[in-house]
């Protein structure tokens, strides 16, 4: 006898595979308690048993996704099982999944065989979609919120060592006294060179009112411990100095949840400072990858005082094709902006650039952007699990497309590095090279009130330092020239 039916009972769905001396390949039935000898009876079975039994499990999976996301179904009573086509990959993935259980040099369990088999389906789409494990959607939900338990340190590396490169204002890390500069010995108990970066810094995030013991070290004094409490750290997103002549700087490095918010608060901040009305504005968005489709949205409003729409997306599905309108309110009264962009602006910072740009409330200066306009909608599924995938491409008001051709800039410049602008505002060990740097001492030695006061001369003094490296950089100072001379227009 040529062939051999082999059933596998799984979860009531049997498998049966026929394997041909001549060639081998795979049919899938459902059938109880029942053992077929027949080719041909077996085809037959596939195309009524089949369909009619697996489109209530598939149709199952697909209302758990459009009951989870607002991207809903082109077509309620579409399935795979419609097609010949999908049967015949079915029989290709289950031959190569055999395959790889019995041959593969290694045993690998069915879980992981079937995340891998999930994460090639998505990821095979375009560079956007993912499928995402519960790690990464609480990493990326942190990420977009703006928000998550820690310390509030910038870290990087240095050595086999974790060095931090900036304490966020008015956190646990800043209030107690760490410094750009700092070495991270140990993490409770953990010699943090036996352990690498991503390892640390989920060692030093956890839930908020829990402690953690650091063992930090710094030039010129003996290594010290301070205990730190967790609390909520806000991710700052964007921050704002006063350059000369009522010239206001902005600087928005993603685009989230409190993003809009944050920059409404920096403009009140700079009007004050300044004692009138801001003159102008640079919007400083070179090297934002971009972030939250809203958050973007509420940015750009904040600047459009005319009617219209900030953005439109257009899809496969109807959920997907929305228009965002215009809500009229501009904060700066019509003063003029210079937005700065670069190869590195991306998404949703197009998307605030773009409307800026077709309302004719923003001159836009740098090189083309990235050109990265698709939406990526998200979509839980079980067990925390959730899929990010790209669900529409969106455009300008005027209707231009920003995918792979990006936004062009009214005043093109010169593309000079940032590199060393970049480093020099990380901050990296910098404090002992400002004019009137604080002396080394361990926190653990001070008061609460004599570490805030030490810390608040550091922020003044790096601020200070800031703006003058922002009167350095080339585009910052391009942008100056330009305000300046609509300045002068302006008042003829």
């Amino acid at each position: 006898m040529n062939e051999k039916i082999i059933v596998i009972s799984l979860q009531k769905l049997y498998h049966f595979f026929i394997i041909n001396k001549a060639k081998q390949s795979t049919i899938w039935a459902i059938k109880y308690n029942s053992t077929i000898y027949n080719t041909k009876t077996l085809n037959n079975l596939i195309m009524t048993s089949l369909k009619i039994n697996l489109r209530t499990i598939f149709l199952f999976v697909l209302l758990l996704f459009s009951s989870i996301s607002n991207i809903s179904l082109a077509d309620d009573n579409y399935s795979p099982l419609d097609s010949p086509d999908f049967f015949e990959g079915l029989n290709t993935f289950t031959a190569v999944y055999s395959q790889i259980k019995q041959l593969y040099i290694d045993e690998i369990d069915d879980e992981t065989m079937f995340k891998n088999a999930i994460k090639g389906l998505v990821e095979g789409l375009d560079p956007h979609s993912s499928f995402l494990d519960p790690e990464d959607q609480s990493d990326l939900s942190e990420s977009t919120m703006g928000k998550f338990g820690g310390l509030g340190i910038v870290i990087g590396t240095k050595g086999n060592y974790i060095e931090i490169i900036s304490p966020i204002d008015d956190t646990p890390a800043y209030r107690a006294g760490l410094q750009a500069g700092d070495i991270i010995l140990q993490i409770g108990d953990q010699n943090v060179n036996q352990i690498n970066l991503e390892e640390g810094v989920k060692l030093m995030r956890g839930a908020p009112g829990t402690k953690i013991k650091l063992t930090i070290g710094r030039p010129d004094i003996a290594p010290f411990v301070v205990e730190i409490t967790r609390e909520i750290i806000t991710i700052v997103s964007a921050k704002g100095l006063l350059l000369d002549e009522g010239i206001g700087y902005i600087r928005i490095s993603q685009f989230q949840n409190p993003t809009a918010e944050l920059v409404d608060d920096i403009v009140s901040e700079l009007v004050a400072e300044n004692e009138a009305k801001l003159d102008s504005l640079i919007l400083d968005l070179r090297n934002n990858p971009g972030g939250l489709l809203n958050a973007s949205i509420d940015v750009a409003n904040l600047f459009i005082d005319s009617e219209g729409i900030v953005v439109y997306t257009e899809g496969r599905v109807s959920s997907s094709n929305v228009s965002f309108p215009t809500k009229p309110g501009d904060i700066l009264d019509g003063a003029p902006i210079v937005v700065l962009m670069n190869k590195g602006s991306a998404s949703a910072s197009e998307i605030v650039a773009g409307a800026l740009q077709d309302h004719k409330r923003a001159i836009i200066m740098g090189q083309e952007s990235f050109g990265k306009g698709s939406v990526q909608s998200m979509l839980g599924l079980e067990d925390g699990y959730g899929l990010k995938l790209t669900t529409a491409r969106y455009y300008t008001p005027s209707g231009r497309s920003i995918q792979a051709k990006g936004i062009a800039p009214d005043i093109y410049l010169e593309d000079i590095t940032l590199s060393s602008f970049e480093d020099a505002i990380d901050l990296r060990s910098q404090e002992k090279d400002l004019q009137n740097h604080l002396s080394a001492e361990s926190p653990s030695e001070l008061s609460d009130k004599d570490i805030l006061e030490m810390q608040d001369e550091i922020t003044e003094n790096r601020d200070k330092e800031y703006i003058e490296l922002l009167r350095e950089d080339y585009f910052v100072h391009e942008a100056i020239n330009v305000l300046k001379a609509l300045k002068v227009i302006t008042n003829k």
